[in-house]
Protein backbone atom coordinates (compact mmCIF):
# COMPACT_ATOMS: atom_id res chain seq x y z
CA UNK A 1 0.00 0.00 0.00
CA UNK A 2 3.38 2.48 -0.32
CA UNK A 3 2.00 4.14 -3.62
CA UNK A 4 -1.52 4.87 -1.62
CA UNK A 5 -2.16 8.10 -0.18
CA UNK A 6 -5.75 9.94 1.38
CA UNK A 7 -6.52 11.63 -1.94
CA UNK A 8 -5.95 8.51 -4.09
CA UNK A 9 -8.34 6.44 -1.85
CA UNK A 10 -10.50 9.23 -1.92
CA UNK A 11 -10.99 9.04 -5.41
CA UNK A 12 -10.71 5.56 -6.02
CA UNK A 13 -14.04 5.06 -3.32
CA UNK A 14 -15.80 8.54 -5.23
CA UNK A 15 -15.11 6.99 -8.51
CA UNK A 16 -16.97 3.67 -7.69
CA UNK A 17 -20.61 5.80 -7.21
CA UNK A 18 -20.53 7.93 -10.23
CA UNK A 19 -23.74 6.88 -12.55
CA UNK A 20 -23.66 3.94 -13.11
CA UNK A 21 -23.59 2.10 -17.20
CA UNK A 22 -26.08 0.03 -19.03
CA UNK A 23 -24.24 -3.17 -18.19
CA UNK A 24 -24.83 -2.45 -14.27
CA UNK A 25 -28.64 -2.16 -14.91
CA UNK A 26 -28.08 -5.35 -16.84
CA UNK A 27 -27.26 -7.18 -14.18
CA UNK A 28 -29.60 -5.46 -11.56
CA UNK A 29 -32.35 -6.73 -14.58
CA UNK A 30 -31.06 -10.49 -14.42
CA UNK A 31 -30.62 -10.24 -10.48
CA UNK A 32 -34.53 -8.77 -10.00
CA UNK A 33 -35.92 -11.68 -11.92
CA UNK A 34 -34.67 -13.96 -10.08
CA UNK A 35 -36.03 -12.29 -6.82
CA UNK A 36 -39.06 -12.16 -9.31
CA UNK A 37 -39.09 -15.99 -9.44
CA UNK A 38 -38.44 -16.88 -6.19
CA UNK A 39 -41.35 -14.55 -5.06
CA UNK A 40 -43.52 -16.04 -7.32
CA UNK A 41 -42.83 -19.74 -6.04
CA UNK A 42 -43.52 -18.65 -2.89
CA UNK A 43 -46.50 -17.21 -3.78
CA UNK A 44 -47.92 -20.53 -6.00
CA UNK A 45 -46.44 -22.27 -2.41
CA UNK A 46 -48.68 -20.26 -0.28
CA UNK A 47 -51.93 -20.62 -2.64
CA UNK A 48 -51.65 -24.47 -3.22
CA UNK A 49 -50.00 -25.37 -0.16
CA UNK A 50 -46.85 -26.62 1.56
CA UNK A 51 -46.98 -30.41 -0.12
CA UNK A 52 -45.51 -28.83 -3.73
CA UNK A 53 -42.16 -28.64 -1.86
CA UNK A 54 -40.38 -32.08 -0.96
CA UNK A 55 -40.97 -32.43 2.62
CA UNK A 56 -42.40 -35.48 3.59
CA UNK A 57 -42.62 -38.25 6.78
CA UNK A 58 -39.80 -38.34 8.10
CA UNK A 59 -38.12 -35.88 5.81
CA UNK A 60 -39.97 -32.99 7.42
CA UNK A 61 -37.48 -30.43 7.10
CA UNK A 62 -36.22 -29.89 3.19
CA UNK A 63 -34.18 -26.82 1.95
CA UNK A 64 -35.88 -24.15 3.32
CA UNK A 65 -33.91 -24.70 6.66
CA UNK A 66 -30.70 -25.88 4.48
CA UNK A 67 -30.93 -22.57 3.19
CA UNK A 68 -31.85 -20.49 6.73
CA UNK A 69 -28.41 -22.77 8.35
CA UNK A 70 -26.48 -21.50 5.36
CA UNK A 71 -27.54 -17.99 5.30
CA UNK A 72 -27.42 -17.78 9.31
CA UNK A 73 -23.79 -19.15 8.97
CA UNK A 74 -22.75 -16.39 6.38
CA UNK A 75 -24.41 -13.99 8.08
CA UNK A 76 -22.88 -14.62 11.28
CA UNK A 77 -19.63 -14.84 9.93
CA UNK A 78 -18.92 -11.29 8.43
CA UNK A 79 -18.92 -8.91 11.35
CA UNK A 80 -17.35 -11.96 13.20
CA UNK A 81 -14.44 -11.41 10.68
CA UNK A 82 -14.70 -7.27 11.14
CA UNK A 83 -15.22 -7.46 14.67
CA UNK A 84 -12.37 -10.05 15.70
CA UNK A 85 -9.80 -8.44 13.34
CA UNK A 86 -10.70 -4.92 14.37
CA UNK A 87 -10.23 -5.45 17.98
CA UNK A 88 -6.57 -7.48 17.35
CA UNK A 89 -6.03 -4.56 15.14
CA UNK A 90 -5.34 -6.86 12.01
CA UNK A 91 -4.69 -3.88 9.61
CA UNK A 92 -5.46 -5.99 6.31
CA UNK A 93 -9.01 -6.52 7.61
CA UNK A 94 -9.68 -2.82 6.62
CA UNK A 95 -10.10 -3.35 2.72
CA UNK A 96 -12.66 -6.24 3.60
CA UNK A 97 -14.30 -4.72 6.42
CA UNK A 98 -17.33 -3.04 4.77
CA UNK A 99 -17.86 -6.17 2.59
CA UNK A 100 -18.11 -8.40 5.42
CA UNK A 101 -20.58 -6.46 7.03
CA UNK A 102 -22.65 -5.75 4.80
CA UNK A 103 -23.06 -9.31 3.26
CA UNK A 104 -24.01 -10.03 7.00
CA UNK A 105 -26.62 -7.74 6.94
CA UNK A 106 -28.10 -8.91 3.78
CA UNK A 107 -27.41 -12.72 4.71
CA UNK A 108 -29.55 -11.99 8.07
CA UNK A 109 -32.81 -10.95 5.68
CA UNK A 110 -32.47 -13.62 3.48
CA UNK A 111 -32.12 -16.19 6.55
CA UNK A 112 -35.28 -14.02 8.19
CA UNK A 113 -37.45 -15.34 5.21
CA UNK A 114 -36.98 -18.87 5.45
CA UNK A 115 -38.62 -19.64 8.77
CA UNK A 116 -41.82 -17.77 7.25
CA UNK A 117 -41.45 -19.79 3.92
CA UNK A 118 -41.00 -23.11 5.73
CA UNK A 119 -43.80 -22.48 8.08
CA UNK A 120 -46.32 -22.76 5.18
CA UNK A 121 -49.04 -20.68 6.50
CA UNK A 122 -48.05 -17.26 6.84
CA UNK A 123 -50.63 -15.76 8.40
CA UNK A 124 -50.25 -17.81 11.70
CA UNK A 125 -47.07 -16.21 12.53
CA UNK A 126 -48.36 -14.01 14.81
CA UNK A 127 -49.27 -16.92 17.06
CA UNK A 128 -45.66 -17.23 17.90
CA UNK A 129 -45.17 -13.63 19.33
CA UNK A 130 -45.37 -13.11 23.28
CA UNK A 131 -48.22 -10.61 23.55
CA UNK A 132 -51.62 -11.29 25.29
CA UNK A 133 -54.43 -12.78 23.88
CA UNK A 134 -57.78 -13.89 23.95
CA UNK A 135 -56.43 -17.52 23.22
CA UNK A 136 -54.23 -17.82 25.96
CA UNK A 137 -51.85 -18.99 23.72
CA UNK A 138 -47.77 -18.10 24.45
CA UNK A 139 -44.66 -19.46 22.64
CA UNK A 140 -42.56 -22.29 24.58
CA UNK A 141 -39.46 -20.64 25.55
CA UNK A 142 -37.42 -23.78 25.92
CA UNK A 143 -38.40 -24.30 22.48
CA UNK A 144 -35.15 -23.57 20.54
CA UNK A 145 -36.70 -22.27 17.50
CA UNK A 146 -37.66 -19.47 19.72
CA UNK A 147 -34.30 -19.18 20.69
CA UNK A 148 -33.45 -18.61 16.84
CA UNK A 149 -36.07 -15.66 16.97
CA UNK A 150 -34.89 -13.64 19.94
CA UNK A 151 -31.35 -14.61 19.24
CA UNK A 152 -31.18 -13.37 15.28
CA UNK A 153 -33.22 -10.47 15.82
CA UNK A 154 -31.22 -9.49 18.30
CA UNK A 155 -28.27 -10.05 16.05
CA UNK A 156 -29.47 -7.91 13.59
CA UNK A 157 -29.41 -4.98 15.49
CA UNK A 158 -26.36 -4.91 16.70
CA UNK A 159 -24.97 -5.98 12.87
CA UNK A 160 -26.94 -3.48 11.45
CA UNK A 161 -25.75 -0.55 13.96
CA UNK A 162 -22.26 -1.87 13.88
CA UNK A 163 -22.46 -1.22 9.87
CA UNK A 164 -24.35 1.97 9.61
CA UNK A 165 -21.66 3.25 12.57
CA UNK A 166 -18.53 2.81 10.46
CA UNK A 167 -20.69 4.44 7.28
CA UNK A 168 -21.08 7.96 9.03
CA UNK A 169 -18.26 9.16 8.42
CA UNK A 170 -17.73 8.07 4.76
CA UNK A 171 -21.53 9.01 4.42
CA UNK A 172 -20.17 12.54 4.99
CA UNK A 173 -17.32 12.28 2.90
CA UNK A 174 -19.17 11.59 -0.16
CA UNK A 175 -22.40 14.11 0.97
CA UNK A 176 -19.60 17.10 0.49
CA UNK A 177 -18.82 16.02 -2.81
CA UNK A 178 -22.40 14.94 -3.69
CA UNK A 179 -24.88 17.61 -5.70
CA UNK A 180 -28.27 18.10 -6.09
CA UNK A 181 -30.67 14.85 -4.51
CA UNK A 182 -27.68 12.98 -3.52
CA UNK A 183 -26.87 15.55 -1.41
CA UNK A 184 -29.65 15.74 0.45
CA UNK A 185 -30.03 11.91 1.11
CA UNK A 186 -26.18 11.76 1.82
CA UNK A 187 -26.57 14.96 4.44
CA UNK A 188 -29.58 12.51 6.31
CA UNK A 189 -27.44 9.66 6.29
CA UNK A 190 -24.46 11.16 7.52
CA UNK A 191 -26.33 11.88 10.50
CA UNK A 192 -24.77 15.82 10.41
CA UNK A 193 -21.06 14.43 11.15
CA UNK A 194 -18.82 17.53 10.25
CA UNK A 195 -15.53 15.57 11.25
CA UNK A 196 -15.37 17.57 14.87
CA UNK A 197 -12.91 16.14 17.71
CA UNK A 198 -15.49 14.68 19.65
CA UNK A 199 -17.58 13.11 16.63
CA UNK A 200 -14.70 11.63 16.14
CA UNK A 201 -13.86 10.17 20.15
CA UNK A 202 -18.06 9.14 20.21
CA UNK A 203 -17.00 7.19 16.93
CA UNK A 204 -13.86 5.66 18.34
CA UNK A 205 -15.28 4.25 21.56
CA UNK A 206 -18.74 3.31 19.89
CA UNK A 207 -17.28 0.91 17.18
CA UNK A 208 -15.29 -0.23 19.31
CA UNK A 209 -17.98 -1.17 21.83
CA UNK A 210 -20.09 -2.19 18.93
CA UNK A 211 -17.23 -4.71 18.15
CA UNK A 212 -16.72 -5.92 21.66
CA UNK A 213 -20.35 -6.45 21.65
CA UNK A 214 -20.73 -8.17 18.25
CA UNK A 215 -17.76 -10.71 18.98
CA UNK A 216 -19.46 -13.00 21.83
CA UNK A 217 -22.75 -12.51 20.26
CA UNK A 218 -22.15 -13.98 17.22
CA UNK A 219 -20.67 -16.97 18.76
CA UNK A 220 -23.29 -17.44 21.20
CA UNK A 221 -25.89 -16.98 18.38
CA UNK A 222 -24.51 -19.42 15.72
CA UNK A 223 -24.01 -21.73 18.75
CA UNK A 224 -28.25 -21.44 19.34
CA UNK A 225 -28.69 -22.34 15.95
CA UNK A 226 -27.02 -25.08 16.38
CA UNK A 227 -29.03 -26.56 19.01
CA UNK A 228 -32.47 -26.38 16.38
CA UNK A 229 -30.51 -29.81 16.19
CA UNK A 230 -28.45 -30.69 19.25
CA UNK A 231 -31.50 -30.45 21.78
CA UNK A 232 -33.07 -33.13 19.78
CA UNK A 233 -33.03 -36.93 20.11
CA UNK A 234 -32.27 -37.71 16.40
CA UNK A 235 -29.52 -39.44 16.14
CA UNK A 236 -26.62 -37.32 14.47
CA UNK A 237 -27.93 -34.05 16.28
CA UNK A 238 -27.98 -35.07 19.49
CA UNK A 239 -24.59 -34.03 20.01
CA UNK A 240 -22.61 -31.34 22.42
CA UNK A 241 -19.93 -30.82 19.32
CA UNK A 242 -22.68 -28.54 16.97
CA UNK A 243 -22.18 -25.45 19.31
CA UNK A 244 -18.18 -25.11 18.21
CA UNK A 245 -18.58 -27.15 14.86
CA UNK A 246 -21.51 -24.85 13.81
CA UNK A 247 -19.00 -21.44 14.69
CA UNK A 248 -16.10 -22.53 13.12
CA UNK A 249 -18.13 -23.66 9.48
CA UNK A 250 -19.84 -20.36 9.93
CA UNK A 251 -16.50 -18.53 9.47
CA UNK A 252 -15.33 -20.96 6.79
CA UNK A 253 -18.03 -19.86 4.71
CA UNK A 254 -17.76 -16.72 5.42
CA UNK A 255 -14.42 -16.23 4.47
CA UNK A 256 -15.00 -18.34 0.96
CA UNK A 257 -18.10 -15.45 0.51
CA UNK A 258 -16.00 -12.73 1.10
CA UNK A 259 -13.73 -13.99 -1.46
CA UNK A 260 -16.35 -14.52 -3.60
CA UNK A 261 -17.75 -10.55 -3.18
CA UNK A 262 -14.29 -8.83 -3.26
CA UNK A 263 -12.52 -10.54 -5.90
CA UNK A 264 -15.25 -8.97 -8.77
CA UNK A 265 -15.06 -6.07 -6.84
CA UNK A 266 -12.03 -5.39 -6.77
CA UNK A 267 -11.68 -6.07 -10.63
CA UNK A 268 -14.80 -3.99 -11.73
CA UNK A 269 -14.20 -0.82 -9.45
CA UNK A 270 -10.49 -0.81 -10.07
CA UNK A 271 -9.99 -1.32 -6.06
CA UNK A 272 -5.99 -3.39 -7.01
CA UNK A 273 -4.35 -0.49 -4.91
CA UNK A 274 -6.81 -1.29 -1.87
CA UNK A 275 -7.79 -4.71 -2.33
CA UNK A 276 -4.38 -6.19 -2.74
CA UNK A 277 -3.08 -9.62 -3.32
CA UNK A 278 -1.60 -9.77 -0.25
CA UNK A 279 -5.02 -9.13 2.02
CA UNK A 280 -6.55 -11.77 -0.08
CA UNK A 281 -3.80 -14.17 0.43
CA UNK A 282 -4.73 -13.63 4.60
CA UNK A 283 -8.12 -14.57 4.02
CA UNK A 284 -7.15 -17.32 2.25
CA UNK A 285 -4.21 -18.24 4.81
CA UNK A 286 -7.12 -18.20 7.71
CA UNK A 287 -9.17 -20.50 5.45
CA UNK A 288 -6.84 -22.99 6.10
CA UNK A 289 -7.25 -22.61 9.86
CA UNK A 290 -10.80 -22.76 9.52
CA UNK A 291 -11.09 -25.74 7.22
CA UNK A 292 -8.91 -27.53 9.62
CA UNK A 293 -11.25 -26.77 12.51
CA UNK A 294 -14.31 -27.89 10.60
CA UNK A 295 -12.20 -31.11 9.22
CA UNK A 296 -11.56 -31.74 12.54
CA UNK A 297 -15.45 -30.98 13.46
CA UNK A 298 -16.57 -34.02 10.97
CA UNK A 299 -13.55 -36.64 12.24
CA UNK A 300 -15.08 -36.02 16.22
CA UNK A 301 -18.54 -36.41 14.90
CA UNK A 302 -17.40 -39.65 13.94
CA UNK A 303 -15.32 -40.84 17.05
CA UNK A 304 -18.60 -39.72 19.05
CA UNK A 305 -20.76 -42.28 17.60
CA UNK A 306 -18.23 -44.84 17.54
CA UNK A 307 -16.95 -44.48 20.90
CA UNK A 308 -20.49 -44.46 22.20
CA UNK A 309 -21.10 -47.75 21.50
CA UNK A 310 -24.80 -46.44 20.93
CA UNK A 311 -25.52 -48.81 17.54
CA UNK A 312 -28.07 -47.00 16.16
CA UNK A 313 -26.06 -43.57 16.44
CA UNK A 314 -23.45 -45.89 14.56
CA UNK A 315 -26.01 -46.84 12.31
CA UNK A 316 -27.16 -43.00 11.13
CA UNK A 317 -23.37 -42.15 10.36
CA UNK A 318 -22.47 -46.01 8.71
CA UNK A 319 -25.46 -44.95 5.99
CA UNK A 320 -24.22 -41.02 5.76
CA UNK A 321 -20.93 -42.24 4.54
CA UNK A 322 -22.76 -45.34 2.15
CA UNK A 323 -26.23 -44.68 2.08
CA UNK A 324 -28.08 -43.14 -1.18
CA UNK A 325 -26.73 -39.19 0.38
CA UNK A 326 -23.29 -40.38 0.23
CA UNK A 327 -21.90 -38.21 -2.57
CA UNK A 328 -23.19 -34.80 -0.30
CA UNK A 329 -20.51 -36.23 2.80
CA UNK A 330 -17.87 -36.30 0.12
CA UNK A 331 -18.73 -33.26 -1.32
CA UNK A 332 -18.89 -31.43 1.98
CA UNK A 333 -15.20 -33.51 3.01
CA UNK A 334 -13.43 -32.88 -0.65
CA UNK A 335 -14.84 -28.63 -0.89
CA UNK A 336 -14.72 -27.93 2.47
CA UNK A 337 -11.28 -29.38 4.04
CA UNK A 338 -9.18 -30.95 1.33
CA UNK A 339 -9.75 -28.43 -1.55
CA UNK A 340 -9.16 -25.37 0.89
CA UNK A 341 -5.36 -26.99 1.99
CA UNK A 342 -4.02 -26.14 -1.41
CA UNK A 343 -3.83 -22.67 -0.38
CA UNK A 344 -1.02 -23.89 1.90
CA UNK A 345 1.02 -23.49 -1.82
CA UNK A 346 1.60 -19.58 -2.46
CA UNK A 347 0.94 -19.24 -6.09
CA UNK A 348 -2.24 -21.23 -5.18
CA UNK A 349 -3.23 -18.17 -3.18
CA UNK A 350 -1.95 -15.35 -5.17
CA UNK A 351 -3.64 -16.46 -8.01
CA UNK A 352 -7.47 -14.89 -8.24
CA UNK A 353 -8.80 -17.46 -10.23
CA UNK A 354 -7.91 -20.57 -8.05
CA UNK A 355 -9.01 -18.28 -5.29
CA UNK A 356 -12.11 -16.94 -6.94
CA UNK A 357 -12.72 -20.60 -8.18
CA UNK A 358 -12.13 -22.37 -4.04
CA UNK A 359 -14.35 -19.81 -2.54
CA UNK A 360 -17.66 -21.29 -4.70
CA UNK A 361 -16.33 -24.93 -3.96
CA UNK A 362 -16.15 -24.14 -0.60
CA UNK A 363 -19.86 -22.27 -0.60
CA UNK A 364 -21.32 -25.30 -2.40
CA UNK A 365 -19.49 -27.56 0.00
CA UNK A 366 -21.15 -25.81 3.09
CA UNK A 367 -24.41 -25.78 1.42
CA UNK A 368 -23.91 -29.62 1.02
CA UNK A 369 -22.83 -30.13 4.94
CA UNK A 370 -26.16 -28.33 5.95
CA UNK A 371 -28.00 -30.39 3.68
CA UNK A 372 -26.37 -33.82 5.06
CA UNK A 373 -26.90 -32.58 8.91
CA UNK A 374 -30.63 -32.26 8.35
CA UNK A 375 -31.73 -34.81 5.33
CA UNK A 376 -29.11 -37.36 6.93
CA UNK A 377 -30.73 -37.09 10.86
CA UNK A 378 -34.65 -37.00 10.05
CA UNK A 379 -34.02 -39.14 6.84
CA UNK A 380 -32.24 -41.89 9.04
CA UNK A 381 -33.70 -41.95 12.58
CA UNK A 382 -34.09 -44.70 15.12
CA UNK A 383 -37.23 -46.34 13.27
CA UNK A 384 -36.43 -48.33 10.48
CA UNK A 385 -39.79 -48.81 9.50
CA UNK A 386 -40.19 -44.90 8.64
CA UNK A 387 -37.12 -44.36 6.83
CA UNK A 388 -37.39 -42.17 4.14
CA UNK A 389 -35.63 -40.18 1.54
CA UNK A 390 -36.23 -36.52 0.15
CA UNK A 391 -35.84 -34.40 -3.09
CA UNK A 392 -36.41 -31.27 -3.51
CA UNK A 393 -38.86 -29.91 -6.27
CA UNK A 394 -39.15 -27.01 -8.86
CA UNK A 395 -40.72 -24.88 -6.38
CA UNK A 396 -38.00 -25.22 -3.82
CA UNK A 397 -35.48 -24.28 -6.58
CA UNK A 398 -37.46 -21.61 -7.44
CA UNK A 399 -37.39 -20.01 -4.03
CA UNK A 400 -33.50 -20.83 -3.65
CA UNK A 401 -32.83 -19.32 -6.76
CA UNK A 402 -34.82 -16.62 -5.70
CA UNK A 403 -32.50 -16.23 -2.31
CA UNK A 404 -29.18 -16.12 -3.91
CA UNK A 405 -30.83 -13.63 -6.43
CA UNK A 406 -31.94 -11.29 -3.51
CA UNK A 407 -28.77 -11.48 -1.76
CA UNK A 408 -26.46 -10.47 -4.60
CA UNK A 409 -28.90 -7.84 -6.07
CA UNK A 410 -28.85 -6.02 -2.41
CA UNK A 411 -25.19 -6.23 -2.55
CA UNK A 412 -24.96 -4.99 -6.00
CA UNK A 413 -26.95 -2.03 -5.32
CA UNK A 414 -24.97 -1.24 -2.11
CA UNK A 415 -21.73 -1.59 -3.82
CA UNK A 416 -22.76 1.38 -6.62
CA UNK A 417 -24.56 3.72 -4.04
CA UNK A 418 -22.76 3.33 -1.00
CA UNK A 419 -19.30 3.52 -0.10
CA UNK A 420 -17.87 -0.31 -0.65
CA UNK A 421 -14.51 0.35 0.44
CA UNK A 422 -14.43 1.97 4.22
CA UNK A 423 -12.33 5.08 3.58
CA UNK A 424 -12.09 5.78 7.28
CA UNK A 425 -10.24 2.92 7.98
CA UNK A 426 -8.13 2.69 5.26
CA UNK A 427 -6.79 6.33 6.15
CA UNK A 428 -5.73 4.90 9.70
CA UNK A 429 -3.92 2.16 8.37
CA UNK A 430 -2.18 4.13 6.07
CA UNK A 431 -1.41 6.49 8.62
CA UNK A 432 -0.12 3.79 11.30
CA UNK A 433 1.96 1.82 8.69
CA UNK A 434 0.05 -1.47 8.96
Amino acid sequence: MSELTFARIDETVHATLTPPRRGYWGIVLLLFCGVLLGAGCWVYQIAVGIGVGGQNIPVAWGTYLINFVFWVGIAHSGTLISAILHLLRAGWRNPIARAAETMTVFAVCCAGLFPFIHLGRLWQVYYMLPYPNQRQLWPNFLSPLMFDVIAISTYLTVSALFWYTGLVPDLAAVRDRATGMRQKVYRVLSLGWSGAHDQWLHYSRGYLLFAALATPLVISVHSVVSWDFALGVVPGWHTTIFAPYFVAGAIHSGLAMVLTLMIPLRRIFRYEAIITVAVLENVAKTMVLTGLLVGLAYGTEYFIAWYSGNPVEWESFRWRATGEYAYGLYFMVVGNVLLPLLFLAPAVRRSLPALFSLSLVVNFGMWWERFVIIIGGVAHDFAPHAWGLYAPTIVEYGIMVGSFSLFFLLFVLFCKHLPSVSMTEMKETLAHGR
